[in-house]
């Protein structure tokens, strides 16, 4: 069975996130959950943070990693074992994205590595880390799209700056 990446900045983690980390757990025989630094986005929550925050959400799972990484994908991947790729698809505006980034991660490994996609659960197809950081923001109620914990950390943060 091959190893498999599964690639995001996770600033945070949601329930979507999780759900796609344990359906993949029982696909593969590793899955590396690689979370990107990303200063380009400007995340709410430092690389630590999120590290951790996904870490405690993953770990029943004893073929599930998380790591911190700011180097190009694909070169985590080899340095890691991975030959899988795992990516969320979860509508098809996603895809020519995720279509483009699959054929130039293809090209960079010289075709040692392939990008498999995965839909979330229906009740988290709609569900991205940007909405979640907005409703929160606002005051809204996130709890049922993200872990418990990540859910109190936004609030902290969030009734911090208000």
């Amino acid at each position: 069975m091959p190893v498999a990446i599964y690639p995001g900045t996770f600033d945070p983690v949601t329930n979507g996130h999780i759900d796609l980390i344990d359906r993949a757990a029982r696909l593969f025989r590793r899955v590396l959950v690689a979370v990107a630094e990303n200063r380009g986005k400007g995340p709410l929550l430092d690389l630590a943070e999120r590290v951790a925050l996904v870490r405690a959400e993953v770990q029943e799972h004893a073929n599930v990693e998380v790591l911190g990484f700011g180097n190009l994908l694909v070169d985590c991947a080899l340095q890691h074992g991975a030959t899988v790729i795992l990516r969320g698809l979860r509508a098809v505006s996603d895809f020519e994205y995720e279509f483009q980034l699959a054929a130039m991660n293809r090209r960079l490994s010289e075709e040692r590595i392939e990008t498999i996609f995965m839909t979330p659960a229906e009740q988290y197809a709609f569900v991205s880390s940007s909405m979640i950081k907005e409703i929160a923001r606002l005051g809204g109620d996130v709890s049922a799209f993200v872990p418990e914990r990540v859910g109190r950390r936004l609030n902290e943060i969030y009734l911090n700056q208000g």
